[in-house]
Order: C-alpha cells, then sequence, then structure tokens
C-alpha cells in the first residue's frame, strides 16, 4: 500500500510533468500552426504558378546549399532527435525548427512530392529540447521532454492528438515504449492541437467509411490488403534508401543532390503528363475513396516521386505521401477484388504508413480518430499486417 508520502511525491510529478507538457504543447502547436499556413500558401501559389514547377532544380540548390552552409549539425533531421533520445549529448541546435519548416515550404512551393510530418518531428523535438535547457532539466528528464514535443509536432500538424501521443512513445522507443513520458507526450499532444486549432487551422476531413457487415471472409480480405500495404511500405522505404546511396555515390556535392532531384521530378512530370504527384497529393487522396476515375497504379507513381524527391535531400516528411500511396493502393485493391472502396482507401491510408513508420499502434489510433471506431478492428488487423509483412527496417531507421 502506498504511504501518503510516496502518494504525495506521485502527485507532485504529475503536476510537474502536466506542466512541462502544456508548455510544450502551447509552444508547439503556435509553431506547427505558423508552419501549416506557410504550407498552405506554398501550395496554393504552386497550383496557380504552374510555371513555378520548372524552379524546382534551383529551389532544390538553394536548400541544398542552406543545410551545407548553415544546417551541417541539423542535416540528420529526425534520426539526431533519436540519438539525442537514446543517449546523452549536445543540445540539439536551435536552427532545426527554423531550417526545416524553410525547406519543407521551398520544397512544396516548387513541386518536391513530399509530407510535413518531417517538420513537425523535428520542430517539437527542437523546442522542446529548447524548454529543457531554460528549465535545466536533467539528461533524462530532457530525453522525455524531447519525445513529448515530437508527439506534440505530430498531434497538432495531424488534428490528431491520442495518435500523437502514441507515436512519440512507439517510434522513437527503439522496442522499449517509456511510459513514464506518457503524461508528458499526451498533455503535449492534446495541447498542441488545440493551441493549432485555435490559431484558425482547419485540418483536412477525409471522406467517410461505411463500415460493411463483418465476417471470417471479410476480414481475411483485410489481411491480404494488409500484405499489399506492408510491401509498398517495403518498396517505398528501400527505393527511398537506394536513391540516396546511389546519389551520395554518383553526386558527391551534397548541397547539388536536390538539383539533380528537381530535374528528374520535372522529367517525371511531363512524362506522366500529370501533376497529381506533386506536393501533398490531397485531390488524390480524397478521388481514392470513390469508386472509379482513378489510375491503377496511381501508388506506383507516388512511390517513384516522393522517393525521388526525399532521397536526393529534399525536405518534409514522409506521412501524407504514406497516406496517399496507401489510400490510393487500398482504392486498387477494392476494384480489383469487388470490396468497399472507401473502407479499403482508409485501411490502406493508415496500415502503409504503419508498415514503413514501424508504428502499428499509433497508426490504427489515428484511423480510429479520422474515420471512426467502428473500424477499429479492420484497422488494427491492417496496419498489424503491414507492419509485420514491411521487415525490419523503416523510414525512420539509423543509417
Amino acid at each position: 500500500m502506498l504511504s501518503l508520502r510516496e502518494t504525495a511525491a506521485s502527485l507532485v510529478r504529475l503536476i510537474r510533468w502536466s506542466l512541462l507538457g502544456g508548455v510544450v504543447g502551447v509552444v508547439v502547436g503556435i509553431g506547427s500552426a505558423l508552419f501549416l499556413f506557410g504550407l498552405y500558401w506554398a501550395t496554393a501559389t504552386r497550383e496557380s504558378t504552374p510555371w513555378l514547377l520548372w524552379l524546382l532544380p534551383l529551389g532544390g540548390l538553394a536548400i541544398g546549399w542552406m543545410y551545407d552552409r548553415f544546417g551541417r549539425d541539423v542535416e540528420r533531421g529526425t534520426k539526431l532527435l533519436l540519438d539525442r533520445i537514446h543517449g546523452a549529448g549536445p543540445p540539439v541546435p536551435w536552427t532545426m525548427a527554423p531550417m526545416i519548416t524553410l525547406a519543407t515550404i521551398g520544397t512544396h512551393l516548387f513541386g518536391g512530392s513530399a509530407g510535413r510530418e518531417g517538420t513537425a518531428v523535428q520542430m517539437g523535438g527542437s523546442l522542446a529540447d529548447l524548454i529543457a535547457r531554460l528549465t535545466r532539466l536533467s539528461d533524462e528528464d530532457r530525453r522525455l521532454l524531447l519525445i513529448s514535443g515530437i508527439s506534440g509536432g505530430f498531434g497538432a500538424v495531424f488534428g490528431t492528438p491520442l495518435a500523437g501521443t502514441v507515436f512519440g512513445l512507439e517510434v522513437l522507443a527503439a522496442g522499449r515504449v517509456r511510459y513514464e513520458a506518457l503524461v508528458p507526450c499526451l498533455v503535449a499532444s492534446t495541447v498542441g492541437d488545440l493551441v493549432c486549432r485555435a490559431c484558425g487551422i482547419e485540418h483536412h476531413v477525409y471522406p467517410a467509411a461505411a463500415m460493411p457487415t463483418e465476417s471470417a471472409r471479410w476480414l481475411l480480405w483485410v489481411a491480404l490488403a494488409g500484405v499489399a500495404f506492408g510491401l509498398a511500405s517495403l518498396v517505398f522505404v528501400e527505393l527511398t534508401h537506394a536513391i540516396q546511396k546511389r546519389v551520395a555515390n554518383r553526386v558527391v556535392t551534397p548541397w547539388l543532390r536536390p538539383f539533380f532531384g528537381g530535374l528528374g521530378i520535372v522529367a517525371l512530370t511531363y512524362l506522366v503528363g500529370s501533376r497529381d504527384y506533386l506536393g501533398l497529393s490531397l485531390p488524390l487522396i480524397d478521388r481514392a475513396f470513390t469508386a472509379g476515375g482513378l489510375f491503377l497504379g496511381a501508388f506506383a507513381l507516388k512511390i517513384l516521386f516522393t522517393a525521388v524527391t526525399l532521397g536526393t535531400g529534399f525536405k518534409g516528411g514522409e506521412v501524407t505521401p504514406l497516406f496517399c500511396i496507401g489510400a490510393t493502393l487500398g482504392h486498387s485493391f477494392a476494384i480489383l477484388t469487388g470490396q468497399p472502396t472507401a473502407v479499403f482507401a482508409a485501411l490502406g491510408f493508415v496500415a502503409v504508413f504503419a508498415g514503413a513508420a514501424k508504428t502499428p499502434l499509433a497508426c490504427a489510433l489515428m484511423g480510429i480518430e479520422l474515420f471512426g471506431a467502428e473500424l477499429a478492428i479492420p484497422l488494427m488487423i491492417a496496419c498489424v499486417v503491414s507492419y509485420l509483412v514491411a521487415g525490419p527496417r523503416g523510414i525512420y531507421s539509423a543509417e
């Protein structure tokens, strides 16, 4: 039985970490809102100014030069945060947040195929580390606050506080969930989402997916789709790593690599004859939830566009492109097998991400937050199967 002193100590810890998580949530929520406003501007400007795509190679050159000149210590991005969480080390440079924000907005302005979670994670982690230094936390407490910053950024940018909470615990724990970080992660993710919305951010609303009657046969189709989602995750991860390695071997000057990547994206765009695969591809995701009107190989093209963009040094993130890859693959799977299109698009939306990020629990929760609890069982099945099929290496694997 706990003594009164132990109970009081637990209560003090709860209050302390709730306050720290709240501070992180406020700061990260404001930062995420500013970033999203910039991202929305970049997307709208690119869509209304088609000739900007021709400047993508020069935009890549500018991003590469900026990181080579001012950001060599933050070039590793999320992997740098992993190092700081798993062991002691110097503080996370404060330049990480503004660098990744500017680079991501530039990538989207000129037409790179990238996401936004990389910015959210790095911004949240660097701002949380700054708060830890200002409050003079111990190394262990600093690591916990770093995890909460990552949760806060994820929850704020996607509007999914529960998924954000578990994402920070699951993706950066190296197989060991740190439950002591649960309170600050939950508070930071929830507050970050509330603050981001209070700043005027409206998150994209995805089409509803009506749950069919469950049966053993139908759940078998879900599991088979999970296999397809896992294979897509595997292809994306391996192709991105292969492009990174090949470009690094062929182009020895790092800041020149995005220039050639930009040339590749411009060439692919005109070869395919469509701009659907540039940027976040949110309209493509929306179309995936309705039967017909979508190229069945759209998921493969989005894999290629994103792997070239990120593999050559452009910045952003993998998650929203993975949403698109999964939703379009789910659409194609449903069309070919006669299953409900919207349901399998929703399953793919989160399951490909689960396989690539190694976060099946966070992804299943995200699916529940976005598409409703009635899909909980198929969401979990698809995410777990995808996670198992995709293998050990993911988008956050150490280099």
